[in-house]
């Protein structure tokens, strides 16, 4: 059973009184007149727009819950008795430890990452602000990329302008980036984004020549929405500083009435919006070359969940101007700063969208043109979904980034020093069964100490989270693939995975189970 109710979620807080509801518009099936609540209609008979949004906003992450017809659990991985490639195929060399998760990815100023997976933009949200130290840490020690998301500079209260409205000083900025690069071992990179609103202020500028940031992202959008990023504002003085900054606030701060119902009390918060992104080849190859002056050793390209037409554009201009790498996010995607109902009903779902440009590649490389390196995003969380992208994603796919799989381990681990310390009621049983000390809760703490000395004694604890996270990435991947006997990334094909359903096999290329290796087994039996 479809356990997807469009009018009632714990994520939007709200819950339908009735058992049964239709299942399209998902109202109770017997609305009563004198119903106390807690619906989405009924909540936004009185709250309106902010039943838009997962909330409390700004505290959580959020992720829909659609059932897709088809998913990535259609698909299953390989494993195979037979041979091993990347290694010499007997038990004394062949073991699972010994396989490497490396990757790398770009044209000419390559990186390389020990996992390949990477976090999803972290920007302007107060979830990355609060977090960002955790979440920075956390990537550099565990080798792999960091992306800074938008918006970044715009919404900075100390931020300095000059006379013609670019950046001088972005003291947010600079410490996001300096915060990455203090542990950084030589493994990952720090990508900062840029929309419209960060092209007007001059960010690619800034960050560039005056913090050495070597990799711009140019961004299209993402897996949860298509419209620009938001936050939400606590108070008038703020939404009308970043009114007259340029961005779009909702409802508008300097109206009279709206100031009323603010100190009234029945308007909480003012939503900061970027304005919408127009693309056309022109413009984009232009933008790259322009990056490229400025000093930009790399510059990438994140796209999200727009259809196969949009999807070409991003693929063949990627491979017109060189781009170092092609992120490709599909729906639902996102971290829960989103409009819910947006995040469960729009876009192309991750499988299909990567299935398209598997097919879009594959035409392009046929055709004898240079195919970008990609990466796949939209929903990700554990080992097999990397494996699995890399292998539907063959040869074309060298990461997946994370949005949420990553996060979450930060802020655990930020609430694990919080409770150590006594806030909230101490340890939880789930915690405290392990240990009272950071150094018998965390099973990879003394490794750090190892690594960094007495730097990891003032590591937040969210880092570690990460750290730990990621080893467990890592390891589950080895495993993964030495089952499949496959002791390098890059050796992961599209024949070591198989289609549960016909459905599947159908939008994905992948041969369906009762399909797979058919052949093969005939000839055995048959010689």
């Amino acid at each position: 059973m479809n356990l997807h109710r469009p009018n009632a979620n714990e994520a939007v807080m709200t819950a339908n009184r009735s058992r049964h509801v239709a299942p399209q518009s998902g109202i109770c099936t017997r609305c009563i007149d004198g119903c106390r609540g807690n619906c989405d209609l009924f909540s936004s008979t009185f709250r309106g727009r902010e039943l838009i949004y997962p909330g409390p906003y700004g505290e959580t992450t959020s992720g829909a819950d659609k059932d897709y017809p088809v998913d990535y659990s259609h698909l299953n991985i390989m494993g195979y008795a037979l041979g091993a490639e990347g290694t010499q195929a007997d038990p004394d060399h062949a073991t699972f430890p010994t396989v490497s998760t490396e990757c790398e990815y770009g044209v000419e100023n390559k990186v390389k990452m020990k996992v390949p997976v990477f976090t999803g933009a972290l920007g302007s949200t107060d979830i990355a602000r609060k977090n960002w130290e955790h979440f920075a840490i956390g990537a550099a020690i565990s080798g792999i990329s960091l992306v800074c998301g938008e918006n970044v500079c715009g919404i900075d209260p100390q931020l300095e302008l000059d006379s013609n409205g670019k950046i001088v000083e972005a003291p947010n900025m600079r410490s996001r980036v300096e915060q990455y690069r203090r542990y950084h071992q030589g493994y990952g990179d720090i990508l900062v984004q840029m929309n419209v609103e960060d092209t007007k202020f001059g960010v690619a500028e800034y960050v560039v020549e005056k913090l050495g940031v070597e990799c711009v992202e140019l961004k299209w959008g993402q897996g949860a929405k298509c419209i620009g990023g938001e936050i939400k504002v606590d108070t008038l003085e703020r939404a009308i500083e970043l009114k007259k900054r340029g961005y779009i606030v909702t409802p508008d701060p300097e109206d009279p009435a709206m100031q009323a119902a603010f100190k009234d009390g029945a308007i909480k918060q003012f939503e900061r919006h970027s304005r919408l992104g127009f693309v056309d080849q022109e413009g984009f190859m232009k933008e790259v070359e322009r990056l490229r002056s400025l000093g930009a050793k790399r510059v990438t390209l994140k796209t999200g969940a727009y259809p196969m037409r949009e999807l070409a554009m991003a693929i063949k201009w990627s491979s017109a101007a060189k781009i170092d790498l092609l992120t490709i996010d599909g729906a639902p995607g996102g971290t829960g700063m989103s409009p819910w109902r947006m995040m469960c009903e729009w876009g192309i779902p991750s499988i299909y969208l990567h299935s398209m440009a598997v097919e879009l590649s594959d035409r392009l490389a046929k055709r004898g043109e240079w195919v970008p390196d990609l990466a796949f995003a939209g929903g990700f969380s554990s080992e097999d979904h990397i494996f699995k992208c890399i292998a539907l994603g063959a040869p074309y796919v060298k990461a997946v980034c994370m949005g949420r799989g990553l996060m979450i381990p930060g802020m655990v681990g930020k609430n694990i020093d919080r409770w150590l310390k006594g806030e909230d009621g101490g340890l939880p049983k789930t915690v405290s069964k392990y240990g009272a000390t950071k150094e018998e809760i965390f099973v990879c703490y003394e490794e750090i100490k190892e690594k960094f000395g007495a730097d990891a004694d003032t590591m937040p604890l969210g880092a570690i989270g990460i750290y730990s996270a990621t080893e467990k990435l890592r390891v589950g991947l080895q495993q993964l693939m030495a089952g499949a006997r496959k002791w390098k990334t890059d050796l992961i094909g599209r024949f070591d995975l198989t289609s549960l359903t016909e459905e599947c096999a159908k939008v994905t290329g992948i041969p369906y189970v009762m399909d797979s290796y058919r052949e093969e087994a005939l000839r055995i039996i048959d010689g």
